[in-house]
Order: structure tokens, then C-alpha cells, then sequence
């Protein structure tokens, strides 16, 4: 009797093992990134700003490719330069798929960052970017949707301010949906396996 019932219990161990074999298999069948996965976040999920043509976009306009966003402000002496040139460099590395990557950039300075300044700001990295802005309202409700944080630190004249922001990339699947937070200095190596991840994936 006794030995029956540790038949049953062993039988009934493994068959819980079994389980929680398979539930493990399904949680890791999903794809590895090198950024931090925020698949599923209850922010970061639209905007609606200006372009430097003066239309109003929000994401539904880049529905059908990767969207990486990123924000800051054109006199940024290093942060900013840095970021969209790697994903320049991705969207080269990227290939024929580089058509199915859009740039965003967002700026924390509307006061000097006009939209004639931004549009030739983005065009220097690539022809297809978009540079979006809004008004000094519409740029803190959208920096609260998207936890980014920017600060303007006084200069020696008033024109000679700079910004403290977050520096990191926020990468969207083609569906519109936030899925990928990558901090500043990844490199676009690794941004660009990540990428081509989410293109696969779906």
C-alpha cells in the first residue's frame, strides 16, 4: 500500500514537473533582446504632435514599421547627435528592412527648436526621420506619458540654456505597440539584432 501510494505521488510529481516544463518552454520561446523588454506598459503609448510641415501625427501614422523614438533638443552637444546617428547606422545596417525602421525625434526645447530648425536637424542623420514638437504643455503631457525627463539648466545668457533629458530609445513593433526601452550607449550593433528581432517576430 505504501509503496503504491509513492508510485502515485511520484507519478503525480513528475506530471506537475512536466507542466511547469512546458509553461517555462512557453515564457522563453519568445524572442531575447539586448534592450530592456517593456512588452506590455501601460505608458509610452501615443503622442500627438507637430512635424515641421505642420501635420499633426500620433502613431498610428507609422503603423506598419518599427518606430524608434527618442528625445531631446537640436543643441544638444553630444547626447542627442550620438543617439540618431546610431540609428542612422541601423537603419543602413538594416538594409532593404531599413524602409520598414522610422526615426522620431521629440524635442524638450519647442522655445528654440522651431520647426524649420528641426527638420533640417533630422534630415542631417536621414531623409526619412521625423521631427515632432509641440507646444510647452503638449511637451510635458507627452514627456508624463513617456517617463522621459527634462530640465532646462540657465546659461550665461538667456538664448544660452541647455537641457538635462533621458537619453534613452523607445522601440515600437509595426502593430504601434512599446515594446523595447534601450539606454543610451547600447550601440547600434545591438540595437540593430534587436530590430531585426521585432521584424521576424512580428
Amino acid at each position: 500500500m505504501t509503496s503504491r501510494r509513492s508510485l502515485l505521488l511520484l507519478g503525480g510529481l513528475s506530471l506537475m514537473l512536466a507542466g511547469c516544463d512546458r509553461v517555462k518552454t512557453l515564457f522563453e520561446s519568445g524572442p531575447k533582446f539586448n534592450a530592456i523588454d517593456i512588452t506590455g506598459a501601460q505608458y509610452a503609448r501615443n503622442f500627438a504632435l507637430v512635424d515641421a510641415q505642420g501635420r499633426e501625427r500620433t502613431m498610428a501614422d507609422f503603423r506598419g514599421k518599427i518606430v524608434v523614438i527618442f528625445f531631446g533638443f537640436t543643441q544638444c552637444p553630444d547626447v542627442c547627435p550620438t543617439a540618431l546617428g546610431e540609428l542612422a547606422q541601423v537603419k543602413q545596417a538594416l538594409g532593404a528592412d531599413g524602409d520598414k525602421l522610422q526615426g522620431v525625434f521629440i524635442t524638450v526645447d519647442p522655445e528654440r527648436d522651431t520647426p524649420e530648425v528641426m527638420g533640417a536637424y533630422v534630415q542631417a542623420f536621414d531623409p526619412s526621420f521625423v521631427a515632432l514638437r509641440g507646444s510647452p504643455e503638449q511637451t510635458a503631457a507627452v514627456a508624463r506619458e513617456f517617463k522621459v525627463y527634462y530640465n532646462k539648466v540657465p546659461g550665461k545668457t538667456p538664448d544660452s540654456y541647455t537641457m538635462d533629458h533621458s537619453a534613452g530609445l523607445y522601440v515600437f513593433d509595426a502593430q504601434g505597440r512599446v515594446r523595447l526601452y534601450a539606454r543610451h550607449g547600447m550601440g547600434a550593433q545591438l540595437l540593430t539584432q534587436d530590430i531585426r528581432s521585432l521584424l521576424t517576430s512580428g
